[in-house]
């Protein structure tokens, strides 16, 4: 499979985790100006498969794109951190261990901006694994915003606190960075030239982004299975009260019945299926809770459904949508969904370009 690349960014991005969109173009050469883009709600693993287009299309990152990371993903660490310590404030849960007590009021008083050195790393350590903590993150996750990563991050915390610690690729996906910028990332997958825009989608954002959708045949709209039991961050609802599954399923209806896309099909990517299955499995965070017409019980299958079912019921335009269970941060599943992703967008690109009803495109005797 050949390959060629560009990328431009207008603006920027900064750390931190407001939600974010992502619209991407797929050109096939054959046929100018048929377009395709993907959206969905933040964090439901947009730029994450950007990044992962660059894995397998770009030869990866260099050293010093990995290093650009290093900011975001210590900030992450931090957020995290005092997201929890906030948190047990809030539920009046003080640390198991006095000493540790004294790691979580310095996190708290220092916040969000102070530099991960080697030293406060080794304390995070100590702390995340306080029965209290532990306690908080098992009994109390959902009434609390924390990003995905977080438990990544504090499980590789001493590699990330080291002195010459550079990002791998695996850390780069996991790192979470407000979008404030329309970023282009082009390549050829096959025969198909592919342009990628990650732009902002905060609720605010999304009326910006239409124009990068103009005449687009497939949109590939991303969810996260995982965020049915969490709320949206305080910038984006200050109670913290809309659940976040509630927000993708009021936006995916805001697309897949617009007016702009009445001749578009949808490529619905059911993302993070690996912290799904867990969430489900347990039973700790069940998901009728939170959708009270689910009566599947741990069943992972039954769930996944479900929530495919309640996106569906939203397809009132009556759109062709073709779903797939993915997990952004896996770079062999999403490069095996895009493989597949590839013949739909081939399939619909020959039946907008009316060559099924050419002459020559029909077998001969039938």
């Amino acid at each position: 499979m050949t390959s060629t690349s560009s990328s431009r960014t207008t603006g920027g991005a900064s750390s931190g985790s407001a939600r974010s969109c992502c619209s991407v173009r797929f050109i096939s050469p054959s046929q100018d100006g048929a377009n395709r883009g993907v959206t969905g709600s933040g964090e439901s693993g947009k730029s994450t498969i950007v990044k992962q287009m660059k894995i397998i299309h770009q030869g990866g990152f260099t050293h010093e794109e990995l290093d650009v990371y290093k900011p975001i993903i210590f900030r992450n660490v931090m957020e995290s951190a005092v997201a929890i310590v906030q948190a047990m404030q809030k539920l009046g849960i003080s640390c198991a261990a006095e000493e540790n007590q004294v790691i979580a009021d310095k996190v708290l008083s220092h916040g969000a901006n102070e530099a991960l050195t080697t030293e406060l790393a080794s304390a995070l350590h100590v702390l995340v694994q306080d029965a209290a903590v532990c306690r908080v993150l098992d009994e109390h996750a959902s009434e609390f915003y924390l990003m995905d990563s977080a438990e990544y991050f504090f499980a590789e915390i001493l590699r990330i606190g080291a002195p010459r610690y550079r990002p791998n690729e695996t850390d780069v996906l996991r790192a979470r960075a407000t979008t404030t910028a329309i970023t282009e990332t082009r390549f050829m997958m096959g025969n198909l030239e592919i342009h990628m825009f990650d732009v902002g989608g905060q609720r605010s954002e999304r009326r910006k982004w239409i124009h990068c959708f103009e005449s687009v045949t497939s949109i590939i709209f991303c969810i996260a299975l995982s965020e049915y039991s969490q709320v949206l961050l305080p910038a984006e609802d200050p109670s913290q009260t809309q659940n976040r599954l509630t927000e993708s399923l009021v936006l995916f209806s805001s697309v897949v019945n617009s007016r702009w896309f009445l001749r578009t099909s949808i490529v619905l990517f059911l993302n993070k299926k690996d912290v799904f299955k867990e969430k489900i499995k347990r039973g700790k965070i069940p998901l009728e809770r939170y959708f009270p017409e689910y009566n599947g019980g741990r069943d992972v299958n039954k769930a996944a459904k479900y929530i495919l079912w309640r996106f569906m019921r939203e397809n009132r335009a009556r759109l062709s949508v073709y779903p797939h269970l993915t997990q952004a941060t896996d770079t062999d599943n999403i490069r095996f969904v895009f493989t597949a992703v590839k013949e739909t967008i081939l399939q619909n690109a020959l039946k907008d370009s009316g060559y099924f009803d050419h002459p020559c495109s029909r077998r001969e005797g039938g």
